[in-house]
């Protein structure tokens, strides 16, 4: 297995602490979100950092795994939907402020990668399009977009800017003109139509990305494990 390290820390955006699992020496900066409710080892156990050693063996990317708080944001039906976005807005501070920087430190590149599968891709295309000054590329395998299923109804602005199908569609960002999306997923897999969705938002937007559909994918890991280092082959 490629070198791994735990970066650990209390994050005062979160007011708690927070826990990241790296691996790689250097390479170009990858933040690889979790699944829905995952923690910061799940890409590890379900290998997907495995699919991608080569890549890490090489030098080529180095990979960063930050701890999820769906519990405490998009999932926790115990408090106000409100509640729940503002907890996701610290959870997206957090990465701003704290976890960009340290990539950025550790591998001096200033614009990252944003990847992750299912709503691992919700994260990582939320963040890329709110911050594509800090982020470059954005790779989604079997990605969900729209967050309004979490919220039992309920709209304001920081919903707005946190449903990504909802605000690309009318954001003019300069650093648009420079983001590499991929929008992975299988004819198989239950966010195939989500993705064509984003797809043609993107279309119009004239953003560079690629819609990879692959036959009899479906909305599992092994279909990850194949996307993922294929799309770490495009970073440039």
């Amino acid at each position: 297995m490629p070198h791994e390290h735990v970066h650990q820390w209390y994050s005062p955006n979160l007011s708690r602490n927070i826990e990241v699992l790296a691996f790689g020496h250097q390479g170009y900066p990858v933040i690889l979100f979790p699944t829905s409710m995952g923690r910061f080892y799940e890409n590890k156990d379900f290998k997907l950092i495995e699919s991608a050693a080569w890549y890490l063996d090489n030098g080529l990317v180095k990979i960063y795994c930050p701890d999820g708080i769906d519990l405490s944001s998009w999932y926790n039906k115990n408090i106000h939907p409100a509640d729940r976005v503002k907890n996701h807005i610290w959870y997206d501070l957090m990465l701003l402020n704290e976890l960009v920087p340290l990539a950025q430190r550790e591998t001096g590149v200033s614009r990252v990668v944003t990847a992750g599968c299912s709503f691992g891709g919700y994260h990582a295309t939320n963040f890329g399009f709110k911050h594509p000054e800090v982020v470059k590329y954005i790779f989604n395998m079997g990605a969900a977009f729209d967050i309004r299923d979490q919220l039992d109804g309920y709209y304001d602005d920081n919903v707005y800017f946190n449903n990504p199908i909802d605000f690309i569609a009318n954001s003019n960002n300069g650093y648009y003109d420079d983001l590499h999306v991929v929008l992975g997923t299988g004819t198989n897999d239950m966010c195939w139509n989500a993705n064509e969705k984003m797809a043609g938002i993107l279309r119009t937007k004239r953003i560079n990305h690629w819609l990879d559909v692959r036959e009899g994918a479906n909305h599992d890991w092994p279909a990850w494990r194949e996307m993922f280092p294929h799309y770490l082959s495009l970073i440039k």
